[in-house]
């Protein structure tokens, strides 16, 4: 099988319903109609239509034998601004000492914040239940493909991503840390307060408290889930960790979910990927593996088996094909493999 990354398109609007009524993910739901204008949306971003502040990346992995559209992920370009901040809570330490009693403490403690200059955001991040745990790791290939358009295209996103990991859910989908926090300040249940954020973000500053909130005032079922990532995102962590991103002390003022980013060029992928002209290399021998990335036209990504001398690239026929490549057209070449905080593995 042959699977290539590639911007979402609209002919693939009923399979990614499939794909998307598969999970339960707020920013790719199941609904055609939402797709259709989250599918609108990106084309334009792509085509250079919008502002950065309103641009969505949607990317979708191709089975191209089975023409299937098997994966996703996006890019939102900026995640914050004056007319709808980014909302979250950052951890802080507070020391409290009593000299009558010879004793202190050092108290966790949350704060609200709005950044109105906000990140990158990613998201979207799907696989078909049914093609996981294959070995072509299907996930990470549409996962670290994005960033490699982001590498080429510095100048349509921020300095910073981040990514909002989900915590852990009680069996029914709710959350612990909303039915401690939010729904007291709010009146709302979890599912329909985390649905009316997509949308309506104004709730949000109104009635949240502004003053620091002491962890130890919370109940013992929110506290253990605050910070920490679901058992069926962990995998996501670690792919992010390994290329670069790092814990920031923040969550979600929803769930308690913790957040990761990086500066973005210092992310693996981008920080390590080159660009090389394509060519056929007498007795190649294609050893290495990499993902690899068009420049020209439309974006296409794929991990291929690479030969690779000074600044030229051969690439294994099978996967040349499926990426359409042409011999002296640029690509943009990534590692496959990372070890923590981005470094290369040996």
């Amino acid at each position: 099988m042959s699977f290539i990354v590639r911007p979402v398109r609209h002919e693939d609007l009923s399979q990614l319903t499939d794909l998307a009524r598969q999970f339960n993910l707020l920013n790719l739901p199941g609904e055609k109609k939402v797709l259709s204008e989250k599918i609108d949306r990106s084309n334009q971003s792509f085509e250079g239509a919008l502002s950065k502040q309103e641009a969505v990346y949607l990317f979708v992995l191709e089975d191209t034998e089975e023409k299937l559209v098997v994966g996703s992920s996006l890019i939102m370009a900026k995640h914050g601004t004056q007319a709808i901040p980014h909302n979250y809570f950052r951890l802080l330490k507070k020391n409290h000492y009593s000299e009558d009693l010879g004793i202190g403490f050092i108290h966790q403690v949350l704060r609200f914040q709005q950044d109105e200059d906000g990140p990158s955001e990613i998201g979207g991040l799907l696989v078909d239940k049914i093609y996981r745990r294959r070995p072509e790791k299907l996930g990470k290939q549409i996962s670290l493909s994005r960033f490699m358009y982001v590498g080429m295209h510095m100048e349509k996103f921020e300095n910073r991503i981040l990514c909002e990991l989900t915590p852990p859910l009680t069996d029914e989908g709710r959350s612990e840390f909303w039915e401690a926090l939010g729904r007291r300040f709010t009146g709302l249940p979890y599912q329909e307060a985390d649905l009316l954020s997509q949308t309506h973000k104004e709730f949000i500053g109104s009635l949240f408290p502004q003053e620091d909130i002491y962890l130890c005032l919370l109940d013992s079922k929110a506290r253990s889930v605050l910070g920490r990532v679901g058992e069926q995102t962990k995998p996501a962590q670690h792919l992010l960790e390994s290329i670069g991103f790092e814990y920031l002390d923040e969550v979600d003022p929803f769930d308690g979910g913790p957040h990761f980013g990086a500066n973005t060029p210092d992310i693996s992928v981008i920080q390590q990927g080159r660009r090389f002209k394509v060519a056929d290399f007498k007795e190649a021998s294609y050893k290495e593996q990499g993902l690899v990335g068009t420049t020209e036209e439309e974006f296409s990504a794929g991990l291929v088996s690479y030969d690779l001398r000074d600044d030229e690239i051969a690439v294994a026929p099978k996967m040349k094909q499926a990426l359409c490549l042409e011999n002296g057209q640029e690509i943009f070449l990534a590692p496959w493999n990372y070890a923590k905080r981005g470094k290369e593995q040996t």
